[in-house]
């Protein structure tokens, strides 16, 4: 008689030590939500209550989370500004783009910001503000659903379509504003205008007032690395010949960039990789 093998037992979770749970901590802080109370976390990542309170206090001795005095929610902490001229130095993206956002900020006079997928998000990287009086703002360190807003819809647009795929099977959309797109459906099409077109457009997808235009940067493998992008005040993006002569610079920018960063000079609108 043949004996039945005994059942597997279940894989045993890793137990983390107070160094890792710190950085599991420091990590809910990028995500879209912005704060979170005691218990929250406590209840998010399975710690404690008593050990979250402990871990967020050494974190805000060092400067690394701050706490609203009213509210007792944690947000990220300023030290993390002193990180960012190192950062933006190290980072070839930035270094070799800068004089294009400077470029594209002087003859546009509109804001102008640098972004890339982190996770399932898309991030500001850097950002030139405009000098005029009404303006849009995108510091560094923004973060934005890839569905919602120009930037963020460019870099869904132009990735693979095992990472589209992969994207649409984890999210939930939820709306922003009563502009963001949140039909999976409905945004798969407008991914594929904006391979045809070249470039993304939104209008209060993120923000009620606030226009944008992203256009792709690519590398020498013909794969997406950042979108290039305008935040532009809704009034601004009524005038068609200002927002025209915006896309078409941008457009223009975004193409060199891509060139700096080894695409091959005989390629103006790639189609996305399929890897």
């Amino acid at each position: 008689m043949t004996q039945k093998a005994a059942p597997a037992k279940p894989t045993e979770t890793k137990k983390l030590n107070a160094i890792e749970k710190a950085l599991e901590i420091m990590l809910k802080f990028q995500d879209i939500k912005a704060s979170w109370g005691i218990r929250e976390l406590s209840g998010e990542l399975g710690f404690s209550p008593a050990t979250v309170q402990r871990i967020l206090t050494v974190l805000k001795s060092y400067g690394f989370v701050r706490q609203d005095a009213r509210t007792r929610q944690y947000f990220v902490g300023n030290i993390f500004y002193r990180f960012l001229e190192n950062l933006n130095h190290s980072n070839n993206l930035t270094g070799i783009g800068r004089p294009f956002l400077e470029e594209l900020a002087r003859q546009t006079h509109e804001t102008v910001y640098l972004n890339v997928i982190q996770g399932n998000l898309r991030i500001c990287i850097d950002s030139i503000e405009s000098t005029r009086v009404l303006k849009a703002g995108m510091p560094v360190g923004n973060q934005s659903p890839l569905y919602a807003g120009a930037s963020a819809k460019c870099l869904l647009a132009f990735s693979s379509e095992v990472f589209q795929q992969e994207y649409f099977d984890s999210i939930s959309p939820t709306p922003m504003t009563d502009n963001t797109i949140v039909d999976k459906d409905v945004l798969t099409a407008e991914l594929k205008k904006i391979v045809l077109r070249g470039y993304a457009v939104s209008l209060g997808e993120r923000t009620p007032g606030i226009g944008s235009v992203s256009a792709p940067v690519f590398d020498y493998r013909e794969r997406i690395l950042a979108s290039l992008s305008l935040a532009v005040p809704e009034i601004r993006t009524r005038d068609k010949t200002h927002f025209s002569y915006c896309i078409n610079v941008l457009m223009d920018a975004a193409r060199a960039f891509s060139r700096a960063m080894g695409q091959s000079v005989t390629h103006h609108n790639p189609i996305p990789q399929h890897m």
